[in-house]
């Protein structure tokens, strides 16, 4: 259901979070909100993207997409949406890119305290190559900027017939953040490699990963399903 009669604007925190989808401003099209971004006017006249979906006042959503941002900025949409005249800097789309990596270094960080991450090259792979460990491994991760051998020589546990030579399902690889954000969410220097297990703190991470990554992909809606299925 849709939270407003209003095809642009939500009617508030509360009213929407009963919805289910949202218009989106730039393209029109009708959408989950979990492919959307909400934005609101801060007190100063600014637009900020309210990633929670809890700042008070009327939102506006767009899709969760850095060329859907940028283009709501072109086109001044976000002054016709909200009817008035507003302060939207060209930097909205990779200040929101910025928000997004902090929901999910703060998510993994959360996962960690709750003792639903393992690091290091040798902990992941003793991880990924017992039976018993394994099937508690919910996502590999990888720092974008890690070498590729050791990349290539984790990853080989995750392929179909890899490592342990059994029929679990595949295990996503996660390849969203840097060495250095994988250092701040995890409170240790040089993190290059870490597995996700299980737990609702962990879940939370895969879902920022993935809104994350969306962003990135600039609405390639034809592969973006399969890749954040396995890579992302």
């Amino acid at each position: 259901m849709l939270a407003s009669v209003d095809p642009d604007l939500d009617d508030g925190p509360r009213t929407h979070r009963y919805a289910t989808k949202r218009m989106c401003a730039v393209t029109r099209e009708v959408r989950p909100i979990d492919e959307l971004i909400r934005f609101v006017v801060s007190p100063q006249g600014e637009v900020v993207a309210d990633l929670k979906r809890k700042l008070p006042g009327r939102g506006l959503w767009v899709s969760a997409s850095r060329r859907a941002v940028a283009e709501a900025v072109r086109r001044n949409h976000f002054g016709r949406g909200f009817k008035r005249d507003l302060r939207t800097t060209a930097t909205l789309p990779a200040d929101t890119e910025t928000l997004l990596i902090r929901s999910a270094v703060e998510a993994l960080a959360i996962a960690a305290k709750a003792g639903q991450v393992v690091s290091g090259f040798a902990k992941v792979g003793d991880a990924l190559d017992s039976r018993q460990a394994r099937a508690q491994v919910k996502a590999l991760i990888h720092a974008s900027d890690g070498a590729p051998d050791g990349i290539r020589k984790l990853d080989a546990f995750v392929r179909p017939n890899g490592g342990i030579n059994d029929e679990s399902p595949r295990i996503p690889v996660v390849t969203a953040l840097t060495s250095e954000q994988l250092d701040l969410a995890l409170g240790r220097p040089n993190v290059i490699h870490a597995a996700l297990l299980a737990g609702p703190a962990s879940k939370r991470f895969l879902s920022r990963s993935q809104i994350l990554v969306r962003y990135r992909m600039a609405d390639d809606d034809k592969n973006e399903g399969q890749t954040a299925k396995k890579r992302y």
